[in-house]
């Protein structure tokens, strides 16, 4: 009966040790459905996306995204309103919502010219994720997107800075996902884009006149952001004419 025993907890630990070395929570696609506003928030793109009909542009993230609802409206509306966008930014996401979401249904049916993808930051905020691991469900993302979206160019932004000093041990981290994933760029497919100086002054340095929490850029930010990305922004859009 002992050996039995023994035999199946060695089992248990095996099988645990294959799911965390094999599977980090950065690439297992998990819903939020535990925060109210949540789910509602993905049924209501799901139909708004049915109701645009025609969607050419799309901008998949976190809360620095879902943002430009809010912060970034009026600079929305200048920008991008011209080109049928929608906005798929949860605040507070990870690697694996965004991956979750995109199974269920917020690319679907739809076949726009480009998607700009900026997630990660809440890896590295909410569990200090491994840059690898961050990294890895980035790439997850872009593979479904790929699958999902075969003729779709991504414009894959680097994490922004955060935290006040580039020793910031949060800065660190997202500096370290950025290394990996501009790799991710291939020249015809994903373009990796990294505006982060824009943020920054002379020696690395984030201000609370640009991002007051040291995370989400200020209402002003947003204008200077569209200008940064507008140049690429609107050759990788004219090249999928």
């Amino acid at each position: 009966m002992k050996s039995i025993v023994l035999i199946f907890a060695l089992m248990l630990v095996s099988c645990a040790s294959s799911i965390s070395v094999n599977e980090p929570a950065s690439i297992v696609p998990v819903d939020r459905a535990e925060k109210e506003w949540w789910m509602p928030r993905h049924e209501e793109k799901l139909r708004l996306k049915e109701q645009m009909g025609k969607v050419d542009l799309v901008f998949l993230g976190d809360s620095i995204t879902h943002y430009w609802e809010t912060k970034g409206q009026q600079v929305w509306q200048q920008y991008y309103a011209k080109h049928n966008a929608l906005n798929i930014g949860f605040s507070a996401d990870r690697t694996e919502h965004v991956l979750w979401r995109l199974q269920n249904g917020e690319v679907a049916n739809i076949d726009p010219k480009l998607l700009v993808l900026m997630i990660g930051t809440n890896n590295t905020g909410q569990r200090q994720d491994a840059p690898k691991d961050t990294a890895l469900g980035i790439k997850k993302i872009i593979e479904s997107l790929e699958t999902q979206l075969p003729n779709t160019k991504v414009l894959l932004l680097a994490i922004f800075p955060r935290g006040a000093t580039v020793d910031d041990p949060l800065r660190k981290i997202n500096d370290d996902i950025n290394l990996i994933i501009k790799e991710f760029d291939d020249g015809e497919r994903v373009h990796y884009l990294d505006i982060n100086h824009i943020f920054l002054d002379e020696k690395g340095n984030l201000s609370k006149s640009v991002m007051k929490d040291l995370l989400h850029p200020n209402e002003d930010q947003y204008q200077v952001w569209a200008e940064a990305i507008e140049p690429r922004l609107t050759s990788l859009m004219a090249e999928n004419e």
